[in-house]
């Protein structure tokens, strides 16, 4: 991994869904294997662009999301490499049963991308809103599951992902992120990326969570305390032995994600840390609620989803070890 993090912590220019349509225009280009499968979002996804240009390798399959998922498991075992949109909730656990036995079950080569993670729904609502879309699938056999962080995680990500095998599940903002990296910033799937050395307590965070943190380990360190930053952006595998490392060196840990703490970022983190290094965890995130109607500020506020939170939560972590 060869990565920098940007001096200056601020939303991006260009939207995530723009950058995915870009990158995967420019590789199918070159790779012919390379389709695109949506569910009546193509305007909503970005790839306009990419139906524009490849007619041939470009499916609208309507608003039949589990027949999507089957199809590109049937583009997979025809050697097709297979990238399939939808909204979050109805890119998982609408076709949980097609994921596992289609996909999954026969090791299978598909791309899911569910969009609008979290409280960047906003206006769609509960409804549209997936706080468990990760945790639908983490105990599903072989899938890796990743949460790309800004623009720059996001185009390596679909880069590796032209020669990577296996069923992928792509958690991805559709809008504009915050920019955490410098471009040309490269990561390795299953491995986490260290944002900020630290002593005191470590902040593990993913997606829109990885920006609190940092604004976090900032107020922090005007405190006196030192806060380790980790963005761990593939949920699974979890990165168990980085997470391990910075347990031993700091000795309470805290998780911020934008999803639910059961069956998400926060028990992944908890699961490996009980194994090799028990400390004292805090996790920010969804407390077993759904989502609801508004802002993304308003909802970030609503759910405790900030830099203020991840301070609070490291502080009482601190005073626990």
């Amino acid at each position: 991994m060869s990565y920098t993090v940007k001096q200056t912590i601020e939303k991006e220019a260009v939207e995530m869904r723009a950058v995915y349509a870009a990158t995967l225009c420019e590789l199918a280009r070159e790779d012919k294997r390379i389709c695109v499968l949506d569910a009546d979002l193509v305007g909503s996804s970005g790839v306009k662009p990419f139906f524009k240009e490849f007619p041939d390798r470009a499916i609208d399959c309507g608003i039949q999301e589990n027949n999507m998922i089957g199809t590109a498991a049937g583009l997979s075992a025809a050697g097709m490499i297979p990238f399939a949109h939808s909204f979050g909730p109805f890119a998982s656990r609408r076709c949980v049963d097609q994921i596992f036995i289609s996909c999954c079950y026969p090791k299978l080569n598909v791309r899911i991308l569910g969009t609008d993670p979290g409280v960047t729904a906003a206006y769609n609502g509960g409804t549209h809103m997936p706080f468990e879309d990760m945790g639908t699938l983490m105990s599903i056999p072989g899938i890796t599951l990743v949460e790309p962080t800004d623009s720059v995680q996001l185009e390596w990500l679909i880069r590796e992902l032209q020669t990577a095998y296996g069923v992928f599940y792509i958690r991805m903002q559709r809008k504009l992120a915050v920019g955490v990296f410098e471009k040309g910033s490269d990561f390795e799937l299953g491995k986490i990326a260290r944002l900020r050395e630290g002593t005191d307590v470590c902040l593990v965070a993913s997606g829109i969570m990885v920006g609190e943190a940092l604004k976090a380990a900032d107020s922090l360190r005007a405190q006196g305390i030192s806060a380790a930053v980790l963005n761990a952006f593939t949920w699974k595998p979890m990165d168990a032995q980085t997470l391990c490392e910075y347990a031993g060196k700091c000795g309470c840990v805290v998780t911020a994600e934008n999803h639910n703490v059961v069956g998400g970022l926060g028990s992944a983190v908890a699961s490996a840390l009980s194994a090799g290094a028990p400390v004292p965890v805090e996790m920010v995130g969804i407390y077993d609620t759904f989502g609801e109607v508004g802002t993304e500020a308003y909802l970030r506020e609503r759910f405790d989803l900030t830099a203020a939170a991840i301070e609070r939560a490291a502080k009482k972590a601190i005073a626990r070890k």
